[in-house]
């Protein structure tokens, strides 16, 4: 907000804002008249108001002398008794501990032994007996000294259940004074306050008008000058209140008082400080109530620890008063105060003011660090609160029921996921993530009568232990794993009654790879790109982006709040009917799959095909949510190499993977799960059926999988029959269907090239997707540009039952909803489109020139290569060095690889994954075209259209 900002350069307070050197070097060096103290940091440091002084510069608030009496609570005290204000019973400074037990005992117990200069509640202890109170006094007076730099203790006698009322003061520093109100503080956790509110409650109106003449007598007294608040403990049983100390400058719950007189407190210190000080005899007016809750980000399950982290989520209020430093994408650190925000509410009486306070709780939500939004939704809906039955020890023994669980062992691989995951940006490179078995996940969530969308927890191999913190319904689903509650056997597949307190435990699995536990009405995680799934490999979605952790603390769906957006769950918690639990007790699977996009005799050569469905696949140890890699026969290919898409017979120019492809990457088969990169260069042979997916979340490690071919209509019944199965509830497991007696041809249509126009392919990719394929095998723009003209008209006709169109270099993969339209309509629509495709060869692109920093053979990319030979592929042609191997396969000196890459230009199509990390770079000049194959002097890459090198590329240096 301010129209300066001045770095002061360092992480820690010591560093920044309690450096005077550098506030003072920073006012010099902008110029500035004055300093606004704020809340904490120097706000109340003699020295630097002294030294603000001697520099010339004015002090937004009392002056030094004023801070260092007011500071001692010893002298504070002398000050507010010479003005009459009541004081607690109690001493001045106590010098041994033989004089403190005497003192203490006249006193009567219990007694508060106190650091003169003590704050923030260090320096401050309670004694109840007279055998503690000599021990005590030592502590507190090492206390005062080690902290604040002062030994001074004195002894006051406490008052059992005390309210903490303070008065706004303003002295003009010549001897007025005025109080514009007071403020209850009383709910203080560790001494720090959680809920402030004003008009005090149950406060008789003599005594609230005794306190305002007290805290006026005290500032006129000594001259004060600027804000400060003078704070009381009220005994409501006697209808007393003693002085307590004085804050020198404005306080952090300053905003509830200025919501009630409509005063801008911040705008009179600065006219008190220029000299111009308010009228102090014109009435100060309070109107309804008000109260301020303080958002932390400390976490409540977890003793209120300290909770750093980027905030990935954040929206307070817009009709209330909201006072912050954060907004999404703030960073959190630990080095201090945990203060997020101050939620601010003004009613017409206390009542109206408690219920938008409720409101404006329930709609304010903050993701990426834990913070006490639930603790304060707790409390503002107690009894106690509302009754106003506070006091500053009241919190010390409140229950607060957490709406959450903790983790106390994560397991080996525990995500939040939900169904169907992250639809819509494949095309860019962002996977689905969701869960590995969505069959099993989506049973869980029905017997706990949960929404399909509600996020549940994804196990992998060993699960997690859990300690629940509220009473809730959860359910196991998936591979067989021992599942106990407080060491109790509980059965899978069924609804789980869990107590507040109740632990947990989901063991090592005995079958299957993967179990799902739901918990009713889901977990309270943010949406990321419309969905909740973590794609821990992205950093994404989730909690926080990643696998879950020892003492994470996830807060259970509340979807009665406005700030959960979780759907309410629809039915009544029911164990799964047997007949539809699926068998994971398996070492030999059989998976159906769709033939295509490549196949025979293009591709593979027949013979290849049929062995691929003869024989078992073995999966690899190297098989995760990004893929499960498999072992078996070496294909046989039915062309030498990838022709200008690379040297291997599996490299294809760049085009996006369909989800369940069975990609050769090399001679190594791998199918692509839902972490898995959308886009890349290897031929894929088959599609696993979407509806046997779940089967592939299901494998480990050392089972074989048997591929049998279905058709495309066989593929979209079962998954069909499927969902109804979860629907219903009802029925049997759907059994396969009739596989393929041969496999088919991928290949759904073709159109021959014209004279105007290049050939076009139609591929089925699974029964979900279709690959478009244009022209031949060959690098060139203009059939990129046919491919962009292709998914215009399908946006301009709104073409039925597309799901998202995702370009390759010369093809596009379309998704389609086969329950919608049927991949023979859909193939028939896309022919009859290409003839209305004009042909052009003067077409334009947006462009401009990026110059990229580059960095060759450093040492992330060599251990990238080390990593990769020692566990995926030993004998790649280009290892053990890309370098040598660019230079060796194009007859060219090592050096020449440098001096063509930094030379080179490149055209960017724009094709990017997110794991990939680089888009799809033409070379535009061709003697630097030898990324990954032979340098080819006849080819050119520069389009006949307006494109041209030096108005579209990047520039490597």
């Amino acid at each position: 907000m301010a129209d300066i900002a001045i770095p002061l350069n360092g992480t820690s307070a010591a560093e920044t804002y309690i450096n005077v050197e550098k506030i003072v070097k920073a006012c010099k060096d902008s110029g500035a008249e004055a300093v606004v103290p704020g809340y904490g940091f120097l706000s109340e440091n003699a020295d630097f108001s002294d030294r603000l002084e001697a520099e010339g510069i004015v002090f937004v608030g009392p002056s030094g002398d004023a801070i260092r009496k007011l500071g001692l609570k010893h002298s504070a005290r002398e000050i507010a008794e010479k003005a009459g204000v009541p004081l607690v019973p109690g001493s001045g400074l106590v010098s041994s501990p033989a004089e403190a037990r005497e003192i203490a005992a006249k006193l009567e117990y219990p007694v508060m032994v106190k650091s003169t200069a003590g704050g923030g509640g260090i320096g401050l202890q309670k004694v109840d007996s007279e055998e503690d109170i000599e021990r005590v006094f030592e502590t507190v007076q090492h206390q005062g000294q080690a902290y604040f730099g002062d030994s001074g203790v004195f002894l006051e006698r406490f008052v059992e259940n005390a309210r903490h009322v303070e008065i706004q003061m303003f002295g003009d520093g010549k001897g007025k004074a005025i109080a514009l109100g007071e403020r209850d503080c009383s709910l203080q956790r560790r001494n720090q306050k959680i809920i402030e509110e004003t008009p005090a409650p149950n406060l008789p109106e003599a005594t609230r008008s005794k306190m305002r003449s007290a805290a006026e007598q005290l500032g006129a007294s000594m001259n004060y000058k600027c804000a400060g608040t003078v704070e009381f403990i009220y005994d409501e049983k006697r209808d007393e209140f003693y002085f307590l100390e004085v804050n020198a400058r404005l306080q952090v719950e300053h905003p509830i008082t200025e919501m009630v007189t409509g005063l801008d407190l911040v705008e009179w210190m600065l006219y008190i400080a220029a000299d111009m000080s308010p009228d102090f005899n014109v009435p100060i007016t309070v109107t309804g109530a008000s109260m301020e809750a303080r958002l932390y980000a400390e976490n409540p399950v977890k003793d209120f620890m300290p909770s750093p982290g980027q905030l990935i989520e954040v929206k307070f209020p817009e009709w209330a008063r909201v006072d912050t430093w954060v907004k999404t994408g703030t960073t959190v650190t630990r080095e201090y105060d945990p203060t997020l925000a101050k939620i601010i509410v003004h009613g017409k009486d206390r009542a109206d003011a408690l219920n938008k306070l409720r409101q404006a709780l329930n709609e304010t939500v903050v993701y990426g660090c834990t913070t006490n939004i639930d603790y304060l939704r707790s409390i503002a809906n107690s009894t106690m609160f509302e009754t106003a039955k506070v006091a500053t020890k009241v919190l010390d023994s409140y229950d607060y029921n957490a709406n959450a669980f903790e983790i106390v062992s994560p397991g080996a691989y525990t995500t939040v996921q939900d169904y169907p995951g992250r639809v819509g940006y494949w095309r860019i490179g962002v996977p689905p993530s969701g869960p590995m078995d969505s069959y099993n996940f989506r049973l869980a969530n029905r017997i706990v009568g949960n929404h399909f969308k509600a996020p549940a927890i994804e196990i992998t191999l060993n699960g997690p232990t859990i300690l629940f913190h509220h009473a809730t319904v959860v359910a196991v689903t998936g591979g067989n794993a021992p599942v106990t509650v407080n060491g109790e056997a509980r059965s899978m597949f069924e609804p789980i009654e869990i107590k507040r307190g109740d632990k947990l435990a989901i063991g090592k699995l005995t079958t299957g790879c993967r179990s799902y536990l739901s918990i009713r009405g889901g977990i309270d995680v943010t949406e990321y790109l419309g969905s909740r799934s973590t794609f821990a490999l992205g950093n994404l979605g989730g909690y926080n982006g990643r696998v879950l952790k020892l003492g994470d603390v996830l807060f259970l769906g509340q979807p009665n709040i406005a700030a959960c957006t979780l759907p309410a769950p629809v039915a009544e918690p029911t164990a799964a009917p047997k007949a539809l639990i699926a068998n994971v007790d398996n070492k030999e699977w059989t998976v159906a799959v769709t033939c295509g996009p490549h196949g025979s005799p293009d591709f593979f050569k027949q013979e290849s095909v049929i062995d691929f469905f003869k024989n078992s696949w073995k999966v690899h140890y190297n098989s995760n949510r990004f893929g499960v890699r498999l072992i078996g026969p070496k294909p046989q290919w039915a062309r030498p190499d990838g022709g200008e898409a690379g040297l291997h017979p599996s490299n294809a120019h760049d085009y996006v993977y369909s989800l369940g492809a069975i990609n050769f990457t090399g001679d190594e088969p791998v199918i692509l799960t839902c972490d898995g990169p959308s886009l890349g260069g290897f031929v894929c042979q088959a599609v696993v059926a979407q509806a046997e997916m779940w089967k592939i979340g299901q494998v480990k490690p050392g089972d074989s999988i048997n591929f049998v071919p279905i058709s495309f209509d066989d593929a979209v019944e079962l998954k069909s029959k499927q969902d109804e199965t979860i629907e219903s509830f009802t029925g049997e497991f759907p059994a396969l269907p009739k596989q393929l007696s041969e496999p088919e041809s991928p290949i759904l249509a073709q159109i021959p090239a014209g004279e105007t126009s290049p050939s076009v392919t139609y591929r089925q990719a699974g029964d979900r997707y279709i690959l478009v394929e244009y022209g031949e095998n060959i690098m060139d723009l203009n059939l990129s540009y046919r491919v962009h003209k292709l998914i215009e008209m399908v946006e301009i006709h709104k073409t039925v039952g597309i799901v998202e169109m995702s370009q390759g270099v010369r093809s596009v993969l379309v998704e389609f909803d086969g329950t919608k339209v049927h991949q023979k309509t859909l193939v028939d629509i896309f022919v009859a489109y290409e003839k209305e495709v004009a042909f052009t060869n003067k077409w334009s692109v947006k462009s401009r020139v990026i110059k990229l920093p580059m960095a060759f053979e450093d040492k992330k990319t060599l251990d990238a290569v080390t990593r990769y030979s020692e566990t995926i592929r030993s004998d790649a042609p280009w290892l053990p060095n890309n370098v040598d191997f660019i230079a060796n396969v194009n007859n060219i000196a090592r050096k020449d690889v440098y001096d063509m890459l930094y030379a080179a230009r490149f055209l960017v199509l724009g094709l990017g994954d997110v794991f990939l990390g680089a888009p799809c770079a033409v070379p535009l000049d061709p003697r630097h075209r030898f990324l990954g194959t032979k340098y080819n002097p006849s080819r050119t890459f520069t389009p006949n259209g307006t494109v041209e090198p030096s108005q579209f590329g990047i520039n490597y240096h």
